[in-house]
């Protein structure tokens, strides 16, 4: 009974989170094509994230540990969904490479490590037609296993959604 209560008010406080802009900005009922450039202004990093986990039954993701690291690749058929996974992504990348801070950092037990480990390991993005393909690699053997737990990590939020963080299965 507890968790059903737990599952319902995040899904709650989702909705909120995701609805107080969108009136604010007199965008409700809007798609998420029509609010312009996903993760560039108009909402911010944070406001994206939240997007991600409205649309993760959208998103389709593969994780392939490969040596000292992962190659993953995240995808959707949603037009507007691609550009948020791409907008997302990228964004990310440059907020690491720049050792800027990272929004809702705190979502992950392993971004931190990550983004203070910047320098050592090697990240590559490219952007494919329907999302995005990354590969992470390192020489060191804990930030190995710490790049392969992110991945696992992400894959959950694409799975699950939001109760994959609320629910604390991330591990």
């Amino acid at each position: 009974m507890q968790r059903r209560i737990l599952v319902w008010l995040s899904i709650l406080a989702l909705v909120v989170v995701l609805a107080i802009p969108q009136v604010v900005n007199g965008q409700m009922g809007r798609s998420p094509g029509m609010m312009g450039n996903p993760g560039m202004g108009g909402g911010g990093d944070a406001q994206t994230i939240h997007q991600l986990f409205a649309y993760h039954n959208q998103i389709h993701r593969t994780v392939e540990e490969i040596s000292g690291g992962i190659r993953a690749v995240t995808e959707s058929d949603s037009p507007q969904v691609v550009a948020l996974i791409q907008a997302h992504a990228s964004k990310m990348y440059d907020r690491v490479n720049k050792n800027q801070p990272i929004p809702m950092i705190g979502m992950s037990s392993t971004l931190p490590t990550l983004s203070q480990s910047a320098n050592k390991y090697q990240r590559r993005i490219q952007l494919t037609a329907k999302g995005i393909a990354v590969t992470e690699t390192s020489d060191n053997p804990e930030l190995v296993a710490v790049i392969r737990e992110h991945a696992r990590e992400v894959a959950q939020f694409a799975e699950q959604g939001m109760p994959a963080m609320m629910n604390g299965r991330m591990r």
